[in-house]
């Protein structure tokens, strides 16, 4: 606290009315999101400690207009790679393990990197093979037979679709022992799917992480409920806040707002950092939490990340006459893949202009998100959607009467 206070403009004029010494991280104001990336330049950031002179970058959610940067050292990336990789035996890695890393490279985009990272630094032998999440799915699947492949990373969308190709062109593929996913949650429809394209398959969770946040959490031995996962103590804080009264929870089964603080990042620095998700304490002591969905920061749909302000944006661009009385986001998933759902709340009577506007919105977000477009051409997401609902028709939250900014319906 120390060294953020004399060294990042930005946490010093954050915490200028508090003590000198801080001895309890709930005396701290959680990040404000516009706040943190409006200091936080790519050019010029108020939030760095120093010039980054060694290291690597990646890029985060956000869109065209408003990039956002995460910025680590090289000892950084080294110690959560390695921090990382002490939990794939957990998820189920064994030494000679061949690990096709289908992630996806390149345009400043962190996850096959960091698997590729994480590898290097995992406790067991491995032979990795670097394909890519871009490459066609007839090579993936050459590729997997030719190099005897026997678990495949990759986001759970991608891996659907290759087991669908794989299903459809040269059956099952007994020789996939394990397959580590991460970015997304993965559904009971998704796992039947895969069974049938690699029938001696078990699914895991590589690990719980944000470009944003860093790593958060690894998988827990045995555990068969992929959702639960163990926070990397010491070097992560990892809180349960009420979504209403921002209250600390400890106790089991109340879900709660994840937000971050990590001990270890000093160049970019992440205290009580919302990480956008909810999730609730299994076993509080030994920090195991299971993952519930999304909060209200962002719309994670398949590997594509929507920020809420952002689609705030995208509506009033496309709405410049204002007929748009409400907001809400809607997360749902069916046939295999998530949507993005806008429901819409409109007091006119007539519905002429409805369709016109819905156009608009889809229009103004591909423009805005390339990689919802992109995701959408591909088949890994379905397209956006958008639902009318009357002047009363959005849901709220029942003990404060508020409209809810974001549903995800996936976990019912």
């Amino acid at each position: 606290m120390r060294f953020v206070r004399e060294n990042s403009p930005f946490y010093r004029d954050l915490y200028a009315e508090l003590p000198a010494d801080v001895h309890d991280v709930t005396a701290l104001p959680l990040i404000d999101h516009a706040a943190y990336w409006g200091a936080h330049g790519i050019a010029d950031s108020r939030v760095m400690t120093e010039p980054h002179t060694d290291g690597i970058v990646f890029k985060t959610g956000g869109s065209t207009g408003a990039p956002r940067a995460s910025f680590y050292t090289r000892e950084e990336w080294r110690r959560m790679s390695r921090r990382f990789g002490d939990g794939l035996p957990a998820a189920g890695l064994r030494a000679g393990d061949r690990v096709a890393n289908l992630f996806y490279a390149g345009e400043l985009y962190s996850s096959f990197v960091f698997t590729l990272n994480l590898l290097q630094e995992a406790p067991v032998p491995t032979v990795q093979l670097p394909i890519g999440g871009a490459a066609p799915l007839e090579y993936v699947i050459g590729a997997l037979r030719d190099f005897s492949a026997t678990v495949l990373a990759a986001p759970p969308t991608s891996l659907c679709r290759l087991a669908r190709e794989v299903v459809d062109t040269v059956g099952p593929l007994p020789g996939i022992r394990l397959v580590l996913f991460s970015g997304e949650a993965f559904y009971g429809d998704q796992l039947a799917l895969m069974t049938e394209a690699f029938p001696n398959c078990s699914v895991r969770s590589i690990g719980y992480a944000s470009v944003d946040a860093g790593i958060l959490a690894g998988p827990v031995d045995g555990e068969a409920d992929s959702r639960v996962h163990e926070v990397f103590t010491p070097d992560k804080l990892v809180e349960l806040l009420d979504p209403e009264t921002g209250e600390p929870i400890e106790e089991p089964g109340r879900a709660g707002r994840v937000v971050a603080t990590d001990l270890v990042r000093r160049l970019q620095p992440v205290i009580r950092y919302p990480v956008g998700d909810l999730a609730e304490w299994v076993d509080f002591p030994r920090r195991r939490l299971r993952l519930l969905g999304r909060a209200e920061e962002g719309a994670r749909v398949g590997p594509v990340t929507v920020q809420l302000d952002d689609l705030r944006t995208v509506l009033a661009g496309a709405d410049p006459q204002g007929r748009v009385g409400g907001l809400q986001v809607v997360l749902r998933h069916h046939d295999g893949l998530d949507q993005l759902v806008l429901r819409l709340a409109d007091s006119t009577p007539a519905a002429p202009g409805r369709d016109t506007l819905a156009g608009a919105l889809a229009d103004r977000l591909g423009e805005s998100r390339p990689m919802f477009t992109d995701h959408v051409r591909r088949g890994l997401i379905h397209p956006l959607a958008v639902e009318w609902v009357g002047a009363n028709g959005l849901s709220v939250n029942p003990r404060t009467g508020k409209a809810v900014r974001l549903l995800d319906e996936r976990m019912d």
